[in-house]
């Protein structure tokens, strides 16, 4: 067991490390493209973050446990909500200043809801999954377009964000560094979940829920924290948010597009019911003060706490 614990640390720090070094990489290639600094930081501010997700998602697919992989992505959406932003906002109130941020939190919302409605036979077939990727695009592009409308003062950070070099042999060795790092990372984390998910009496899709997706999360909970402290709360629910949205509809709805997935009752009955929950607790406090306080913060993490408490009971 001890051997599990410690490959299953070393996968999350490789999948820390990919994560940033192919984000860096991407956003180079973007701007060397053509795409405007903000444009790029925008997209890996909503999405990038997404990255360990989904190759942790491809290993557990590929090695046949694809209520692992489900796990991993609803799990990781209630640790964003949950989790990740309340703790950041604990250290510092998150204020939030980009204006397409509250539109991509009523997407997450639909999103869930889709999922939700979509799994009421208990699985998602290729046509379901093919709606949930054309929604990713969709939405893509509508955070392309509504970007362009922010204030100069709103994009800085975003741009700065961004912010790299665009020489093309290093960008091209970053996406190859960051593509094995990821892989490796992603296969340890799998593997690792074979020998401890057992042992602590889990079952593969509350591995995903728990251990895997509140692992993987550590490094943006670290970067939130220090983000609310510099007073960028725009980054912290951009990561949030985007990265949640990316987990249904790009990660889902491309594992639904591979292969049909079965879903447990739970889904529908549970994970999926406590995501969206959450989510719309956030909607007024973002359309209140255009903050996330500490006093909200508790709320989300008592939220976050007893959806746990359900999960451990679930199981019994």
């Amino acid at each position: 067991m001890v051997e599990g614990w410690g490959l299953f640390v070393l996968g999350l720090v490789l999948l820390a490390l990919g994560g940033d070094t192919l984000v860096k990489g991407v956003s180079g290639m973007a701007q060397r493209a053509g795409l405007s600094p903000f444009t790029a930081g925008l997209l890996l501010l909503a999405f990038g973050t997404s990255l360990p997700e989904l190759f942790v998602n491809g290993a557990a697919l590929l090695r046949g446990t694809p209520s692992l992989a489900l796990g991993n992505a609803v799990g990781s959406n209630l640790v964003n909500l949950g989790l990740t932003l309340p703790l950041a906002a604990l250290f510092a109130s998150v204020q939030v200043r980009l204006r397409l941020l509250t539109p991509l939190l009523w997407v997450l919302v639909i999103a869930s809801l889709l999922v939700m409605v979509f799994g009421l036979d208990g699985r998602l077939n290729r046509l379901e999954g093919g709606l949930l990727l054309l929604g990713f695009v969709l939405v893509v592009v509508k955070v392309i377009v509504r970007g362009r409308a922010e204030a100069p003062e709103v994009r800085a950070p975003v741009e700065a964000y961004a912010a790299t070099r665009t020489v093309t042999w290093l960008n091209l060795l970053r996406l190859l560094i960051g593509v094995v790092l990821l892989g490796y990372g992603a296969r340890d984390v799998v593997v690792s979940m074979g020998t401890l998910a057992p042992a602590l009496g889990l079952t593969p899709l509350m591995a995903g829920l728990l251990p895997v997706a509140i692992g993987t999360a550590l490094p943006e909970i670290a970067a939130a924290i220090a983000a609310a402290r510099r007073g960028q709360g725009d980054m912290v629910l951009g990561h949030v948010i985007g990265s949640s949205v990316c987990n249904l509809l790009l990660v889902v709805g491309g594992m639904a597009m591979i292969a049909p997935l079965a879903l447990p009752a739970s889904f529908v009955k549970l994970e999926l019911p406590a995501a969206i929950v959450l989510a719309i607790v956030l909607v007024p406090m973002l359309r209140g003060d255009a903050r996330v306080s500490r006093g909200e913060a508790a709320v989300l993490l008592l939220a976050f706490c007893a959806w746990v408490a359900l999960e451990l009971a679930w199981l019994r």
